[in-house]
């Protein structure tokens, strides 16, 4: 009997022939044959202080290598908190596994303590959620999780294991099934050319590149098009870096709540060629509001249905493959005329006043030049849920695809800082920054015992305004007024440390960059608390109110 596999080492087979590196959690009474058998194999289960956190890092860790992350709970309380973090992979599109302990199937029938339906409680916020029902199930139950999970649309799968299964002997002709990669279509011909034909009478088209072309890694496959057409491009906030905003037709983001620089692009704009875009991203009426305009969707599967995302032609394939067959099929070059120019020097203009202005509290264009002067093209910021999300997706230039990671499918406060663990994990090679509001750091704050425990660097900015900023900001907007918005912050520095981490508060606007830069330099752990003048929210939103265009 000693020499038996048991199904939870059966179970930990299947991950590491699935790649798995790393399992984010806590254990739990019933799953202690699982966190136990992992001690024998080369995955490391990396301890957390919160399921919640867990799950964000393995979102965090499927969105920066494309297959799924693995997250990993006790029953009952343990795997409800798992939630949020696998809704949040869910709506976000990202590859993420989560298994849960189970009451044993000797009681799951009957009233019985910790015994919820969790099956149940998954399916909706997954692709697919199951109950293990017994060892013999497990590797073709697991390979069918990562399977869904890392198929388009990629997204969250849960396996509920039962403690009596967990435990039990494996038969032993059960052993991992092989992987397979899924390879996606050549674009139809027919498709490319009612696509040519739209192209054809087109005016002022314009490119809109969304989590989808960031994904499938079509960097260069969009920017290789847009420079045969001469066609400027935006992003969506998740698709921030697969078109360099530093090149003459980069628009910048698109999502912001009110009518932004770029969205003056898309008033012009006859023809929308949108390259990954998922509606999730942000609501289409923002670019299309009229519904007139005609639409080119580019992805590996079809569109969802919207009245103000009207699909002339849908290009359903791979989606680097697509665009490079657009470029032939449609031998063209538009002119842009000086809508593109006239944009990005707003943007430019907006952010150079912020690098030079010395107010304290911090303006946030300054807190975001510095920022982005302090990390490198490839390193990482994730921008987490809030004001301070608005004002990095709008301004923070960005050069490579996922290293300025944002929520926005469902927009989950206190994702940056556990993410920011995973990220250091899973790319060592740069440099990971969290930058939070206070209202979000404290809602896993724990986790920097999980950093400093570890010995993962991790470097977080505190954007610091003793209120939920965003709430603020649009309460403002809509009711002239806000309540019920504002708090009080612990001392950020003693907090830090009382964690054995280091602790900066920025005291004036000067020495922001130079604190993050020695706080990224160093191989520990360092929270930065950095006052903010958030006055300049109602201020952006008034002068947005009072540009109009056509440009």
């Amino acid at each position: 009997m000693a020499d038996e596999t048991t199904a939870a080492e059966l179970l930990v087979r299947c991950l590491e022939a699935e790649g798995v590196n790393q399992v984010f959690g806590i254990p739990g009474e019933e799953n202690i044959h699982f966190v136990d058998a992992l001690r024998d194999s080369p995955i490391r289960y990396v301890l957390t202080r919160h399921e919640q956190a867990a799950a964000f890092m393995a979102e965090i860790a499927g969105r920066l290598t494309g297959r799924a992350g693995v997250v990993s709970a006790t029953l009952g309380p343990g795997a409800i908190n798992l939630q949020l973090g696998v809704a949040d992979a869910q709506t976000n599109s990202t590859p993420l596994v989560a298994l849960s302990a189970q009451v044993g199937l000797s009681r799951i029938y009957k009233e019985s303590h910790q015994a919820v339906d969790l099956v149940g409680m998954f399916r909706p916020i997954t692709k697919w959620a199951d109950l293990v029902p017994g060892p013999p199930a497990v590797p073709e139950m697991v390979r069918r999780a990562f399977k869904i999970a890392q198929t388009e649309r990629p997204g969250a799968t849960y396996l509920a294991v039962p403690q009596d299964v967990e435990g039990a002997a494996a038969p032993a002709d059960a052993v991992p099934l092989p992987t397979d990669r899924v390879r996606y279509e050549e674009p139809s011909p027919s498709q490319l050319g009612r696509a040519a034909q739209v192209m054809a009478d087109a005016e002022r088209p314009i490119l809109l590149a969304g989590h989808g072309a960031a994904r499938h890694g079509a960097g260069p496959a969009l920017l290789a098009l847009a420079e045969a057409w001469n066609v400027p491009v935006a992003t969506t906030f998740h698709g921030k870096g697969v078109f360099p905003d530093d090149h003459p037709l980069a628009l910048g983001a698109v999502g912001f709540m009110r009518h932004d620089y770029v969205n003056f692009g898309f008033d012009a704009a006859d023809v929308v060629v949108a390259v990954g875009y998922e509606l999730q991203e942000f609501d289409p009426v923002k670019i299309n509001p009229g519904g007139d305009k005609k639409i080119i969707h580019v992805h590996t599967f079809p569109a969802e249905v919207d009245a103000h995302y009207p699909v002339a032609v849908g290009i359903e394939g791979d989606i680097a493959r697509s665009l490079t067959a657009l470029a032939t099929a449609v031998p063209r070059r538009f002119d842009t005329g000086p809508a593109t120019g006239k944009i990005r020097k707003l943007l430019a203009d907006e952010l150079d006043r912020g690098a030079t202005d010395d107010r304290y509290p911090l303006s946030p264009q300054r807190v975001v030049a510095d920022t982005r002067a302090a990390l490198g093209r490839d390193d990482i910021v994730l921008a987490d849920t809030g004001a301070v999300k608005m004002w990095m997706a709008r301004l923070y230039p960005t050069y490579v695809a996922n290293t300025c990671l944002i929520s926005n499918g469902l927009s989950t406060m206190g994702f940056a800082l556990p993410g920011a663990i995973a990220a250091a994990l899973v790319r060592p090679e740069v440099r990971t920054l969290a930058v939070v509001g206070d209202g979000a750091f404290l809602m896993h704050s724990q986790e920097i015992e999980t950093a400093t425990r570890e010995g993962v660097p991790l470097t977080v900015l505190v954007w610091e305004d003793d209120s939920y900023g965003l709430i603020e900001w649009k309460m403002n907007l809509e009711l002239g007024r806000s309540s019920s918005v504002r708090f009080a912050n612990p001392d950020l520095v003693r907090y830090a440390e009382s964690f054995g981490a280091r602790g900066y508060r920025v005291g004036a606007a000067g020495e922001l960059l130079p604190i993050l830069r020695e706080a990224l330099a160093d191989d520990g752990v360092s929270i930065i608390s950095c006052p903010v003048d958030y006055t300049e929210n109602m201020r952006l939103t008034d002068w947005l109110g009072e540009l109009s265009g056509p440009f």
